[in-house]
């Protein structure tokens, strides 16, 4: 389980976050969810060790890591722009990590990524040879084989769009549920939030404006703020996410 505890970062005079607490259960899926200048990035980063947070704690399966360093909390990220190696081919990426951690992932569970991701017939090619989607799936086996006890996604799918974004969807919440990996997305899309996620944290400003599950949301925005920063968004693509207003649960398939 991770759980923050009264997070809060100043810069200066500048408040960027405010107390914010919550508890996620080992391999749920949570969207942080805000606009620009949020404080959405920056709750991230403290989560992942690259900032430190001015208050608060943040404890990770009993154990305190607030102040423990990136390198030793043993997250990942995957960045929006993927930050693959354009010298290499798709499976010289994929295992790069493994160079200098060779035992971390056997043959057998780099094939295994290999094929849940579908990206046995893209091994060979070079970067700029894959699609948006294809360069998606192997930044997440990168990942992956690393064996990340927490998964983070930068606006994973940003710059996807149709099919494309539904089948990532799909791959991350397979991902979270066959290895039980919590995993922590951050977007500015209240579809994209609402359709992945177990539940959704919406920041307003640096304070947790409302967490709970996208029916909770959707049927009981905490004030105005959530009412019109979501529902506003989603009139137009309420088609799309129907389920979330019918009783159904969403499914984690």
């Amino acid at each position: 389980m991770l759980e923050l505890q009264n997070i809060s970062k100043q810069y200066g005079r500048r408040i960027v976050l405010r107390g914010i607490t919550l508890s996620i259960p080992k391999g749920e899926i949570v969207s942080i969810l805000g606009r620009s200048g949020c404080g959405k990035t920056t709750l991230l980063n403290i989560i992942l060790g690259l900032t430190e947070a001015t208050d608060g704690r943040i404890i990770f399966d009993g154990e305190d890591i607030t102040r423990v360093p990136m390198e030793k909390r043993g997250f990942n990220i995957v960045f929006q722009d993927y930050a693959l190696f354009p010298n290499l081919n798709a499976y010289e990426n994929i295992v790069y990590g493994l160079r200098n951690n060779p035992t971390r992932s056997t043959r057998e569970e780099v094939d295994e990524l290999i094929n849940l991701l579908d990206l046995r017939a893209h091994l060979g090619e070079r970067i700029h040879q894959l699609s948006g989607g294809q360069k998606q799936r192997v930044a997440l086996a990168r990942t992956l084989v690393m064996k990340p006890r927490l998964l983070l996604l930068d606006e994973p799918l940003s710059a996807l769009d149709g099919i494309i974004k539904e089948s990532i969807k799909e791959r991350i919440r397979t991902i979270a549920r066959t290895f039980k990996l919590t995993t922590l997305i951050v977007t500015h899309d209240p579809e994209e939030a609402l359709t992945i996620s177990d539940r959704v944290l919406i920041l307003n400003d640096g304070v947790a404006a409302q967490f709970g599950t996208p029916q909770e949301i959707i049927r009981r925005p905490a004030d105005d703020f959530v009412r019109r920063f979501i529902l506003s968004q989603l009139e137009v693509k309420r088609a799309n996410i129907g389920r979330l207003f019918s009783n159904e649960t969403p499914s984690r398939t």
